[in-house]
């Protein structure tokens, strides 16, 4: 019984990465019992070490172990995960509709992309231009769209270079980085392809955070924190610009710097071979595309304007948008079987369930206030130091929590002091800049601070080009330092 069980929990993981989540449902009762707020504490660091193991074990089922004995011994209430997901509700849904909607468009996209690919043969340029777009598109639609985008793009590439150089269909459900079933594919090729796309995966994800953080739709706490301040579209992006736009310049600038002298794991070209195989497959494609082929691509393509339009107009909420391009790609390309419209759901759905476990973590930080004694520290100083200080201690809490709960706390906080008459309209509206852009910039120095990053390292493209949650922090780290720095920079001397 102890080895059915030993096999059983956590099915394939490592032994000892077992016997570690087992030490901690043992660990966090004692901590309870001694002080509920050291327990708290406890439960945020072990929630994000089974995110930094998501390749040996999905967080999924270690992290949700953690959420349910949480809210057994008292850290949180059901009530209050609850309470959550439904404030988050808007991106519960973008995920179960608009990812499964971007899956609709894989062929265009994979088709655009490929031309895109093949036609720029500088790194260094194609970089920016991934960079550059996905902070373009962040602006006005959202950044986990763009991320599914970017998500859709790299699967299809690595599975055009598996199809074509191996003579098999490849299958995203399954894990293709078991390298036995690609025999006759060479490991040096295969390891720079890999290479090739983690490292355009993370120009174009630190680029949702670059243009996430300059509108008011960029990211959701920009909305949150617009509506408290009375700010609309244009007063927001100015009110901004002094930090985002230099902010903007130095992270494609760190683009091009860490493409030139190949540092912290960026700078792989695409080989020749890798590049014949992209461009044989391409040539056979346009060959064969048949009419009705040709008519799937145009449907997707008038459907991604509308997607774009309806997201830079907002004309719905971004999950509506998604379940609406769901409805015209499979309605006018002909895709009725309800196997083949599930299938586009796969994706999304572990990591909502991820999402709504990572809630009740959150409901934890929230119930046992474990950053009110931050807030309370900031609040003690005063001008620009009190401000900087606002940047530094949201950047540094949304990189181990969630940026939109860090901006809710801080928002609604500070607005409580600004009705009480203890500050001015002025310092008032420093402050929310100073709460928008310590939340959006910092944090993308972990897969924790913003979901787009989250999203991307559970995805199941990451363990296929070898994305683990060290490696997205390490190649992360260069923009942290110099997006941060700037931030704060440009903070303290032009606000």
């Amino acid at each position: 019984m102890t080895e059915a069980f030993r096999k059983n929990f956590l099915g394939h993981s490592p032994d000892w990465y077992k016997s570690t989540i087992i030490g901690f449902l043992v660990l966090n009762p004692v901590l309870f019992a001694i002080d509920p707020t050291l327990a708290g504490w406890a439960l945020v660091l072990e929630f994000i070490f089974t995110l930094a193991m998501a390749l040996k074990c999905y967080p999924l089922q270690p992290g949700g172990l953690l959420a349910v004995e949480a809210i057994v011994i008292g850290l949180a209430s059901p009530a209050m995960v609850f309470h959550e997901a439904e404030v988050n509700f808007p991106v519960i849904m973008l995920l179960m509709f608009m990812v499964a909607g971007i899956y609709f468009l894989r062929e265009m996209l994979l088709f655009t992309f490929t031309k895109i690919l093949l036609g720029i043969r500088s790194k260094v340029l194609l970089s920016l231009m991934f960079s550059f777009t996905a902070a373009f598109l962040s602006a006005f639609l959202d950044a986990l769209t763009v991320t599914a985008v970017v998500i859709t793009v790299a699967a299809g590439f690595y599975g055009v270079y598996h199809k074509v150089a191996s003579g098999k269909q490849f299958d995203l459900s399954h894990d293709a980085a078991s390298d036995e079933e690609v025999t006759e594919l060479h490991r040096a090729d295969l390891e720079q392809f890999r290479s090739f796309l983690r490292s355009l995966m993370m120009h174009a994800a630190v680029g949702t955070a670059l243009g996430g953080v300059t509108t008011l739709v960029g990211e959701p706490q920009n909305l949150l924190i617009a509506g408290v301040m009375g700010w609309d579209f244009g007063s927001f992006f100015m009110k901004m610009a002094h930090i985002s736009m230099p902010v903007l310049a130095v992270g494609l600038l760190t683009c091009m710097l860490l493409e030139t002298f190949k540092l912290f794991g960026y700078g792989t070209q695409l080989s020749d071979r890798v590049r014949e195989v992209l461009e044989e497959y391409d040539r056979d494609m346009s060959a064969k595309r048949s009419k009705q082929e040709k008519m799937i691509l145009a449907v997707q393509g008038i459907v991604a304007v509308i997607l774009v339009l309806a997201l830079g107009l907002h004309l719905a909420e971004p999950g509506v948008v998604g379940l609406l391009v769901i409805v015209l790609a499979t309605a006018f390309n002909g895709v009725t079987d309800e196997k083949r419209i599930g299938h586009a759901f796969e994706e999304a759905l572990p990591f909502t369930a991820l999402l709504v476990v990572f809630f009740a973590i959150v409901a934890v930080i929230d119930h046992r206030d474990l950053f009110g004694p931050v807030i309370r520290w900031v609040m003690d100083h005063e001008g620009k130091t009190q401000m900087a200080l606002f940047y530094i201690a949201n950047g540094a809490l949304s990189t181990i929590s969630d940026n939109v709960f860090v901006a809710t706390v801080y928002i609604t906080q500070v607005k409580e002091i600004f009705d009480s008459g203890a500050i001015s309209r002025e310092q008032f509206d420093a402050l929310a800049v100073a709460i928008n852009t310590g939340t959006n910039i910092p944090s993308v120095a972990t897969p924790n601070g913003q979901a787009a990053f989250l999203f991307l390292l559970t995805s199941a493209v990451a363990p296929l080009i070898r994305l683990s949650y060290g490696r997205m922090v390490w190649m992360a780290l260069p923009y942290t330092v110099t997006m941060t720095t700037t931030g704060l920079a440009s903070l303290w001397y032009l606000g």
